[in-house]
């Protein structure tokens, strides 16, 4: 567990490093002479970067372990960030953006896939994934607004060399203090092994004593592949999210410092929205399913609030989107650890992380292409309904059986 809390407090770093960027790349690119189309295919081209390193990451961690891509990872990210202190042009920035993606794209699946395997049963693996959601969201909350404040007071060029720098000592500290763990496969055999012993009683009356009925593990069987379907709500919500991130820059306004530390403020509302629920603890005994799915609706909801313009002070309704958030960032890695057999960790959440990328990918782009249509958050309402109703309901009982009050 100690490599748990070496990676809990790197992840931290680098989160902070990463979210601290999101309220200056937008003012940024507008000081460079870039169009809000041109801004919508950066943050669109950055997603979809990611594609190829989600691939190669997959087979990657599984092989070689978590440690080697990490280091890289963090390593190249803070390299890319010193070079775009010294862009001159949109395209410049670009091509630095498309890089940064393929680099980062390591990160994910490497920490959640060494987080998978460090723990030593399916509730402590909710547990890892719990504090790696709210680490990842606890850094969010402040960055934002330090990323704005760093603007502010030493300009673009210099901000985004303190970045890299961060980034660097960050990835030579990892070489030091984070060790691979070995991959252990874990299947059950009965509700027994997956329910406390104390409420197994409980259960037992309502289960088939024959083999051939009896309800299936909590885990997949090793090697089933998990449907499809279930990586549709991820495209959703990422793709919400960078409908939000490319909003809220413009809506706050990207010309002078203080607009710039406005959006900084914004968006650690939406991100202290998300620390409030992930600090509930008692949520994790909850179905995991469910979790993702009534949050979906939740989320869905808020933004169609939003779209319409219900009148409430617009960080009241960032906060309680930020909560919806908080509902499902723990929910849908542990949704899949369920699913997925105990084993090929690294592709499980390769998939996972390559399902956010391509809503991170689609939602800037149609927002930018769309926003003088339609409101982009009636996008991101349609996209979020439609994933909620696509989550495969055929397996929602099963799911919810193995799950509920682990």
């Amino acid at each position: 567990m100690k490599t748990a809390v070496w990676l809990y407090l790197f992840l931290f770093i680098a989160f902070f490093d990463l979210h601290a960027q999101y309220p200056i790349l937008t003012p940024f690119a507008v000081s460079l002479g870039a169009a809000p189309s041109f801004i919508g295919l950066m943050m669109g081209i950055y997603s979809i970067t990611h594609l190829p390193g989600n691939l190669i990451a997959g087979f990657g961690v599984d092989r070689f372990g978590s440690r080697l891509f990490i280091i890289v990872s963090l390593m190249c990210a803070g390299v890319i960030l010193l070079l775009q202190a010294h862009v001159t042009n949109p395209w410049q920035l670009l091509a630095l953006r498309s890089v940064s993606g393929f680099v980062l794209a390591f990160l994910s699946p490497a920490c959640m896939s060494l987080l998978a395997r460090i723990a030593t049963d399916r509730i402590q693996q909710g547990k890892l994934m719990a504090g790696n959601g709210l680490i990842h969201t606890f850094a969010s909350v402040f960055s934002p607004a330090a990323g704005a404040l760093l603007v502010a007071q030493i300009g673009f060029t210099r901000a985004f060399e303190c970045l890299g720098w961060l980034l660097i000592t960050t990835a030579t500290c990892a070489i030091f203090f984070i060790h691979d763990a070995k991959n252990k496969p874990r299947t059950f055999d009965s509700l027994d092994e997956v329910i406390p012993h104390s409420g197994a009683h409980h259960h037992n009356h309502a289960a088939p004593t024959s083999t051939a009925t009896s309800p299936k593990p909590a885990l997949a069987p090793s090697g089933q592949p998990l449907p499809w379907s279930v990586y549709v709500l991820p495209i959703a919500t990422s793709c919400a999210q960078g409908i939000l991130s490319f909003e809220l820059p413009l809506m706050a306004g990207v010309h002078g410092g203080h607009s710039i530390m406005e959006t900084g403020i914004l968006f650690s509302i939406v991100s202290f929205g998300a620390l409030v629920t992930l600090s509930m603890f008692f949520l994790n005994r909850l179905s995991p399913y469910l979790r993702t799915l009534w949050g979906a609706v939740m989320l869905a909801i808020l933004y169609f609030a939003i779209a319409v313009g219900v009148p409430l002070p617009m960080a009241t309704m960032l906060f309680m989107l930020g909560m919806a958030k908080g509902i499902i960032l723990p929910a849908l890695p542990t949704l899949l650890i369920d699913l997925s057999g105990g084993e090929r960790y690294g592709r499980t959440f390769s998939l996972l992380s390559i399902a956010y990328s391509v809503g991170a990918f689609v939602g800037p782009m149609a927002a930018g292409m769309l926003r003088d249509v339609v409101s982009p958050y009636y996008l991101a309402f349609l996209v979020l309904m439609a994933a909620a109703a696509i989550l495969p309901f055929h397996g929602s009982r099963t799911i919810t059986a193995r799950t509920h009050f682990s």
